[in-house]
């Protein structure tokens, strides 16, 4: 059965994760709709990073569910695997390889037929602009450029849903807009998750905000609400304030 186009595609179910007594989520909940950019807001060691993990299934929570599609991600792993490009904030690259040889071995991996597997490389390559690193060992790469490769494996397999951590870290002003200018574009076709604590980021792409602070989400509403009064640092400030 289909499920209806407004439906939720990345779902956080009450998820928590305990390392002994130390809580870094708690309760988390939240719905991100088909379609929609949200940003997952808040300070360094807000949980971001955590939640991204366990929506992934890099990390199993303690309590609670993540749900992509409607699939568990624990209990129907593949199925929610093949639905996500997910770019970790420190993504793990293979050093001594290439960019081509590297996303080649990730859209094999990922099942990519021969002439799908050449259109996708193309695809990816010209929207992360990797052209002129495309032979260069990783190792060799910039940290900027490093990331852009992470963000062409998350866009190898045309996913769904695209979980992006601090996808414009280590990266100048001019590629941090080019960034944001292909986030806008795949916005027409995928519904996606973006963390991040630059404001800026937030007004230019999202239409909608999470943000976590110690573990628990402390807001959940649109931009313009964020921007209520026309001061979103105020606003960030008062959040982290408020729920400490």
């Amino acid at each position: 059965m289909n499920k209806p186009e407004n439906s939720a595609v990345i779902e956080a179910i009450g998820l928590s994760k305990f390392y002994g007594p130390f809580a870094a989520i708690s309760d988390v909940s939240f719905q991100i709709p088909r379609g929609q950019v949200a940003a997952f807001l808040g300070p360094n060691g807000a949980g971001k990073s955590t939640t991204m993990k366990c929506l992934t299934g890099f990390l199993a929570p303690t309590h609670g569910t993540a749900k992509i599609g409607g699939h568990d991600v624990l209990e129907d792993r593949m199925a929610a695997a093949k639905m996500i490009g997910y770019l970790p904030e420190n993504g793990p690259l293979y050093a001594e390889m290439t960019p081509q040889s590297f996303l080649k071995y990730m859209g094999e991996a990922r099942g990519l037929k021969r002439q799908q597997l050449k259109d996708r490389l193309d695809y990816v390559v010209e929207q992360c602009a990797l052209g002129g690193v495309y032979g260069k060992a990783i190792s060799k790469l910039s940290k900027g450029y490093r990331q852009r490769v992470g963000m062409a494996q998350a866009l190898l397999h045309d996913p769904e849903v695209l979980i992006l951590d601090e996808p414009t870290a280590g990266l100048d002003p001019n590629q941090i807009h080019q960034v944001r200018d292909l986030i806008t574009r795949l916005s027409e076709t995928k519904t996606i998750l973006l963390s991040t604590h630059i404001l800026q980021e937030v007004e230019a792409i999202a239409g909608r905000v999470v943000f976590i602070f110690n573990g628990r989400i402390v807001f959940d509403g649109t931009v313009a609400e964020m921007a209520a009064g026309g001061d979103m640092e105020a606003k960030f400030r008062e959040l982290t304030t408020t729920a400490a």
